[in-house]
């Protein structure tokens, strides 16, 4: 996915700020396996991933648990370090080798006070990302373990042939024996 598409796809741009946000945008290749983000770290970039998958995790006594997934056309961002310039609480896995553009924090800033629709797009781009962790929250909080399955089965239907089963339990807040047993009764 090209980064036009990609920044368009966030919030759209009239074309002169959708190329002046173009132009600070680094591609990057990256390798299986890579940690994008570390947990406690102020993270000066924000990454919007062109084609492969992340992770998003945070450790929790002895385990990692999966927040969510990255896919092609997703921004991965510590959205604490872009607000709060403070060390984010994630770590961003890419669970596939994976082609991305990277925006330096500080470049964006000051495209945001040059230009009212690239500062709108920052905004919509923040919003975007609070409303998905919203809604993961009011997941776990209020659906049982089959109808969180049942929901990444209908928005995400791909993410079982590209994720590990232990990780797709993590994201669910189940183990792997329930996520066995949820998708055995589903077939």
């Amino acid at each position: 996915m090209d980064i036009l598409t990609i920044i368009s796809r966030i919030a759209p741009l009239p074309l002169a700020s959708a190329y002046r946000l173009a132009a600070i945008a680094r591609p990057t290749a990256l390798r299986k396996g890579h940690l994008l983000f570390r947990a406690e770290r102020l993270e000066r970039d924000i990454y919007l991933l062109s084609q492969g998958l992340a992770r998003v995790y945070y450790h929790h006594r002895a385990n990692d648990v999966t927040l969510c997934f990255g896919m092609e056309g997703d921004a991965l961002i510590s959205l604490r370090s872009y607000i709060q310039d403070t060390p984010g609480y994630e770590n961003i896995e890419l669970l596939e080798n994976s082609e991305l553009y990277g925006l330096k924090t500080a470049d964006l800033r000051r495209l945001y006070s040059s230009d009212i629709h690239i500062a709108n797009w920052g905004r919509k781009l923040a919003e975007q990302e609070l409303i998905k962790t919203e809604e993961r929250l009011m997941s776990r909080q209020f659906k049982t373990a089959a109808e969180r399955y049942n929901e990444l089965l209908k928005n995400q239907p791909n993410l079982l042939q590209r994720v590990q089963l232990g990780h797709i339990a993590s994201y669910l807040g189940i183990s792997q024996v329930t996520l066995s047993r949820i998708r055995a009764e589903i077939r």
